[in-house]
């Protein structure tokens, strides 16, 4: 009876939000608050991977060969939990995917902490998969802002969340040195400090949304959907179909081509600055400002994508990772500054192609499959950036990191083309 009871009660209040576009205004402005809030959070935890991960697994292992493993594994695990929360999601709403999403990613990070202390490959390997959750969620987490969004506004809405992940995002590879020697205070290796930060922050992301997003924006999305159906077919579904299947599939290769590239580069530079006598604070440095890029100029990007449109901006990201591979190989190794320009250009080109995508994949889809297809299609950005991070290793172990950042150029052009062939009439 209790349960009954709290579903009557629940399904009483999504009613009096479909019943009045004022109180729908109010949620969407709430919603994109609390996603705004856990996101400081949950830019804090994905930031400890990118910086540490390879160092992390260059130390436990031994070599370098293998050193972008770690990537390829939070990605791989990110993979399989955008799936999960994709699905979940669709079925019980944001506030139960994302926020569980993000309390598995601190469940993993406190894995990576224990196996570097245990000095495990094994746990770590498996921990790495886990933590993969965060990012996942993270990324995920720029959906929810646009459930209650119109068509000039979905651009915007997804870039918000991701704007405030930069406060957490850029603080954490600056606190590496911080998080690192708290960590040797208590027994635990160095390397292994920014992921006590994760487990922390993670979980503070996923407790917010569980508190605070509610009613859940993407559930009144679906009743308002609803009820417009019942009398006759929504202009908006009208609009999400007309070129739905196009739309998706160029919006996720945008995606996808990006994040192969910024991973790939992003994944090796650590690596490549250890190696000409660069210390663990100028990594951190230079991480910042590349984590910085990725996510800071995405208030910006999400208002040019909604007025001068989704191709432009793709075109616009494809440029600028040619721009960052060719800065990146040529960078003298002594340069911290040629390789922030790099690092920031890299960031900048990843940020415009995943809000252009991003938009795109929102514009061809309907609240009826819209958090499952969107899953589907961060499921293929996360395996595209395992791919990323794997090879990369051995790109450069088998020839140099300016033959890496010269292919990831490269690929970006592939944009071009794809574009010009599969342009969607409203994009």
């Amino acid at each position: 009876m209790n349960l009954t009871n709290a579903s009557q009660k629940k399904q009483a209040l999504i009613n009096s939000y479909v019943e009045s576009s004022d109180k729908q205004k109010k949620l969407y402005r709430r919603t994109l608050i609390t996603v705004i809030f856990s996101q400081i959070f949950g830019g804090a935890g994905l930031a400890a991977g990118v910086t540490v991960g390879a160092l992390l697994a260059q130390d436990m292992l031994g070599t370098d060969k293998f050193t972008g493993i770690p990537t390829a594994l939070f990605t791989l695990g990110s993979a399989v939990a955008a799936l999960l929360v994709g699905r979940f999601s669709q079925r019980f709403g944001r506030r139960m995917g994302l926020g569980l999403g993000f309390i598995a990613g601190g469940v993993g990070a406190i894995g990576v902490v224990v196996a570097a202390l245990m000095n495990s490959i094994t746990l770590l390997l498996v921990s790495l998969l886990i933590y993969g959750s965060g990012t996942a969620t993270n990324l995920q987490a720029r959906y929810a802002g646009t459930d209650l969004a119109n068509s000039k506004q979905r651009a915007t809405a997804a870039s918000m969340a991701m704007v405030f992940t930069t406060i957490g995002a850029v603080a954490g590879p600056n606190l590496v040195n911080v998080t690192g020697e708290f960590a040797l205070s208590i027994g635990v290796p160095s390397l292994a400090g920014p992921f006590l930060l994760a487990a922390v922050a993670y979980t503070l992301a996923g407790i917010i949304l569980l508190l605070l997003l509610h009613p859940d924006p993407l559930l009144v999305a679906k009743a308002v959907a609803n009820q417009a159906a019942q009398g006759s077919q929504s202009s908006s579904d009208l609009e999400a179909t007309r070129d739905g299947k196009k739309g998706i599939t160029l919006g996720a290769l945008i995606m996808i081509i990006t994040q192969i590239v910024m991973v790939a580069i992003m994944t090796m530079t650590p690596v490549h600055m250890k190696h000409h006598g660069h210390g663990l604070g100028e990594v951190g440095l230079v991480i910042g400002f590349h984590i910085g890029a990725m996510y800071l100029p995405s208030l910006i990007t999400g208002i040019l994508v909604d007025k001068i449109g989704r191709i432009a901006m793709a075109l616009a990201s494809a440029v600028t990772l040619l721009l960052a591979g060719v800065v990146a190989a040529l960078a003298p190794t002594d340069s911290m500054v040629m390789l922030i320009v790099a690092l920031s250009l890299l960031g900048i080109g990843w940020n415009f192609g995943l809000i252009s995508g991003t938009a795109l994949i929102v514009d061809s889809t309907t609240t009826s499959n819209q958090a499952k297809v969107q899953g589907a299609v961060d499921v293929l950005i996360a395996l595209a950036g395992a791919s990323g991070g794997a090879l990369s290793g051995m790109i450069v172990a088998n020839s140099s990191y300016s033959i890496l950042s010269y292919a990831g150029g490269i690929l970006a052009l592939a944009l071009l083309p794809i574009m010009l062939w599969m342009r969607p009439k409203r994009a």
